[in-house]
């Protein structure tokens, strides 16, 4: 008998609430094969068996939190009950051919018992790898240890093109992290209270300080004038939500920066320092930024730029309620390009939004607001509605000049949406 008991999942994450158990008693299972849904701070995430045999029992129910190091499966070794058995047959059946009254005949040799079943094979350190099967197979074929494989993904995990980097030999070497200072004595200046951090603020608290310390960000800031294109948006709203959408400027944004990520290539690629090489990504997946009580997520809306804008706001409204109820799946957060975070629903009149790399370049939008602009036609100043837009990016690889034209092109998308017809 083996005990599964749930890996460490990573990011910090201790404990989380099983959602479904996708195998019963008596069923065959396989290495690698999910046995339960857990949902996480972060997200839904199915947990693969790190062992091979029969359920004999199931510890676990959905709807309770489980723990790291808890035990989720007893397993036992498949035709393990038979071969047992069947030596004590042999002797019974041995016995009553016997007779007493004629000298027993020698003993025939016994045959040699059968080679033990394998022992249930798991990882040295008891960590859960994040990886499909599909990623775990290839890894099997190329001879890659997924331990030694560094994970891009949510949670680390690691997918196809991460174990290919792996095998050949692409993998960058991890920068060493900066020594924290330590923190004065607070409580010597009055009462204080420490609280753990939640599972998504450890991520955030890794991915954003990596991210600070290992690419060199400038912002470029700008304004839109949406005044036609806001009246535009009310025009049509009622027809987007008869159609099941809400049109929002969130979802027109990622229409249009879907257009200035095909006329300007660099704001879509990464930078692989190992290699010397600029990659540039042939599909355009747009992650957006949704405020949860949780904390910040990001849904990845996939190749934004062939598909409509009714298709893209009902695509955002899905992704950002399954967002707010912690029912985002890993791979509805991986594989974006190009972030867009938009505060205009709060307020501020500008931010400088924080690169997630190996993206180049993010999208922050403030609230807009009414202000004077002066007509040149009439000679008057007059009432537009004004959207503070910034572009933060990678200065590795995008020049201040590329940057201001990229958002200016932007802007005159937002201000004249025929542009995005011509162009885009």
């Amino acid at each position: 008998m083996a005990e599964f008991k749930l890996p460490d999942v990573g990011e910090g994450i201790e404990s989380g609430t099983v959602v479904a158990v996708l195998v019963a008693v008596g069923d065959s299972i396989e290495q690698d094969q999910p046995v339960i849904e857990l949902e996480t701070d972060k997200a839904v995430v199915e947990v693969p068996s790190a062992v091979s045999g029969v359920v004999k029992e199931i510890k676990v129910n959905a709807g309770e939190q489980a723990k790291v190091g808890q035990v989720i499966l007893v397993v036992g070794e498949a035709g393990a009950e038979a071969e047992a058995k069947a030596p004590q047959v042999e002797a019974k059946e041995a016995q009553a051919e016997a007779k007493p009254s004629q000298p027993a005949p020698p003993k025939p040799t016994p045959a040699a018992p059968a080679p033990p079943s394998p022992a249930p094979t798991k990882p040295d350190d008891g960590r859960l790898i994040p990886a499909a099967p599909s990623v775990r197979r290839l890894a099997r074929e190329q001879g890659v240890d997924l331990r030694t494989v560094p994970g891009t993904g949510i949670l680390g995990r690691i997918s196809t093109e991460d174990v290919l980097r792996h095998t050949a030999g692409g993998a960058p070497a991890s920068p060493t992290a900066p020594a924290v200072p330590a923190l004065p004595d607070f409580g010597k200046y009055g009462a204080t209270e420490r609280r753990p951090m939640s599972g998504i603020r450890k991520v955030t608290v890794r991915s954003m300080t990596q991210a600070w310390s290992s690419v060199p960000m400038v912002t470029h800031f700008d304004k839109a004038d949406t005044t036609e294109l806001e009246a535009l948006r009310q025009r049509y709203q009622k027809k987007a939500e008869a159609l099941g959408a809400k049109l929002t400027p969130t979802a027109i944004l990622v229409k249009v920066v879907a257009g200035a990520l095909r006329k300007f290539p660099d704001f879509n690629a990464s930078v692989d320092v190992a290699n010397n090489e600029i990659i540039y990504k042939q599909y355009i997946n747009i992650g957006v930024a949704v405020d949860t009580e949780h904390g910040l997520l990001v849904p990845v809306i996939r190749q934004a730029d062939q598909k409509n804008l009714l298709q893209l706001a009902v695509e955002l409204g899905e992704l950002a309620a399954k967002a707010r109820e912690r029912k985002l799946s890993p791979e509805e957060m991986q594989g974006g390009n190009f972030n867009i975070s938009n505060l205009g629903g709060i307020g501020g009149t500008g931010f400088t939004p924080i690169v997630n790399p190996p993206d180049v370049a993010i999208l922050g939008v403030a609230r807009s607001s009414l202000e004077p602009v002066w007509n040149t036609e009439t000679g008057q100043f007059e009432a537009r509605l004004m959207m503070p837009l910034a572009v933060t990016y990678d200065h590795r690889l995008i020049d201040g000049a590329a940057a201001a034209r990229f958002l200016r092109w932007v802007c005159l998308a937002l201000e004249d949406p025929f542009l995005l017809s011509l162009e885009g």
